[in-house]
């Protein structure tokens, strides 16, 4: 049977103490990325306005993230017991869905505990006085039917609806299995909704690894990657005095990958052709031990500024260049390497950009592959004859990758023996990240040699 707006709730006498302080922060970023905020920076803002302490951030990221990645599938459980879904205000339905989130996410909050907290966030809506009631009820009538029957209601969703299942845009999805196949596809949105890894990079060039570990909780190494720090506990960075001083910077271990691809010597001449927000580019610094010629390019000229700043706050030395790659003019002559870290749909990245999947567009995806191969042509004609040149993005769209690369018809040298256990199934030589396989976010990774 479904719920109407005109339902008498079991408890019409809902609580009259505020939400908790976590979901009114977790409500305030839905509310933000209805207006077309980012989720992080809407988390930042918010959490900055409530001043709140590190463990009610932790929960509204959680419970803010959660329900912005599954939103298809939560409207779809909404929609599935509302007599006039069409009617649901749009605040109450974000309230809905975090309600319904923390139901289906099993995390160890009680169905009555978390439906008695959405109604005490709908009762606390701003609007027309002697509406509470009824949106109290509203949202109490219909995530009790939510919590009665949604696991039920999940399990009988058809298998080969996977987009459904995991709160994926059909478009994506569909390009998922055609370039990973069914089973790596359905594992890689499984990954996708769940948090990622925490992991930094130590900025040799501010010191050794030693003189921050004392300021991180504790980490793992990667046996590839000396650089890298896998945080194993919740860790708010930018407030760390390590941070402020250069001497760390959040990066993944995926994405840390193409610069050691490059592997940048001391006196080369060194391009990052898309350059911001500055994490490959301060890595090649590192890698040469501050001795490079380094060249940044970058289109925007707000992003530009911010990697000047980046750059400076690492001691990483380098020539900001604003333009765009495909054809801004380039000081001096040849490069002895050139890392393409080319724009991309960021299929790889979705568990840490969690708005990211509703905002791409299939309609984008075939001017997106015209820039990636732009850049790639012009990487191809500034390396010098024998230099080294690493494609990189963080996709696992094959169109946006294998199809990328082949098409520029130059040479593919073999990562597999430095990288092992990371090879494309379609491309040999290069590599291709898998989050449910290697850990670490989805990325691809080519490196050619110049002409």
């Amino acid at each position: 049977m479904a719920v109407s707006s005109r339902s008498r709730p079991r408890n019409p006498r809902a609580p009259r103490a505020q939400a908790s302080p976590a979901r009114r922060i977790a409500l305030g970023v839905l509310r933000r990325v209805d207006d077309g905020a980012y989720a992080d920076r809407a988390l930042t803002a918010e959490c900055a306005r409530a001043r709140v302490n590190p463990r009610d951030r932790q929960q509204a990221q959680r419970l803010a993230y959660g329900a912005v990645q599954m939103r298809r599938l939560l409207d779809w459980l909404i929609d599935g017991v509302a007599e006039r879904p069409d009617r649901i205000e749009p605040e109450v339905r974000d309230v809905l869905r975090l309600g319904a989130y923390e139901i289906i996410s099993s995390d160890g909050t009680p169905d009555f505990a978390a439906v008695n907290e959405a109604a005490t966030l709908a009762r606390s809506l701003p609007g027309p006085r002697g509406k509470e009631s009824a949106r109290a009820g509203l949202v109490n009538a219909i995530l009790r039917r939510i919590a009665d029957d949604s696991k039920a209601r999940i399990a009988a969703i058809d298998p080969a609806d996977t987009a459904l299942r995991h709160s994926f845009p059909d478009w994506i999805a569909r390009g998922l299995v055609e370039s990973l196949g069914p089973a790596d596809a359905e594992a890689v949105m499984a990954a996708a909704n769940v948090a990622p890894e925490s992991a930094v990079r130590c900025n040799t060039l501010r010191g050794p690894r030693e003189d921050i570990e004392a300021e991180l909780p504790p980490w793992l190494p990667d046996p590839l990657i000396p650089e890298a720090m896998v945080l194993q506990a919740p860790f708010a960075l930018e407030d760390c005095t390590a941070w402020a001083e250069g001497r760390v910077m959040a990066q993944s271990r995926a994405s840390m990958i193409p610069a050691r691809a490059l592997m940048p010597q001391p006196g080369e001449r060194v391009l990052d052709l898309c350059a911001a927000p500055g994490a490959k580019a301060t890595q090649l610094a590192a890698l040469a031990g501050g001795e490079a010629d380094i060249v940044a390019v970058e289109l925007h000229p707000a992003r530009a500024r911010a990697l000047r700043d980046t750059a400076r706050r690492m001691g990483a030395t380098m020539t900001v260049v604003e333009g765009d790659g495909r054809e801004v003019a380039l000081p001096g002559g040849p490069f002895d390497a050139v890392l393409v870290d080319a724009p991309c749909t960021g299929t790889g990245v979705l568990a840490s950009r969690p708005d990211a999947r509703w905002r791409r567009r299939e309609e984008a995806l075939a001017p997106l592959v015209e820039i990636q191969r732009g850049l790639l042509a012009r990487a191809l004609e500034v390396v010098r004859p024998g230099g080294r040149l690493v494609y990189s993005t963080c996709s696992l769209l094959r169109q946006e990758d294998e199809d990328v690369v082949q098409a520029s018809g130059a040479e593919v040298d073999d990562l597999s023996g430095e990288f092992p256990h990371m090879a494309s199934p379609h491309l040999p030589g290069a590599l291709r990240l898998l989050p449910h396989v290697h850990g670490t976010d989805g990325f691809f990774v080519a490196r050619l040699r110049g002409r």
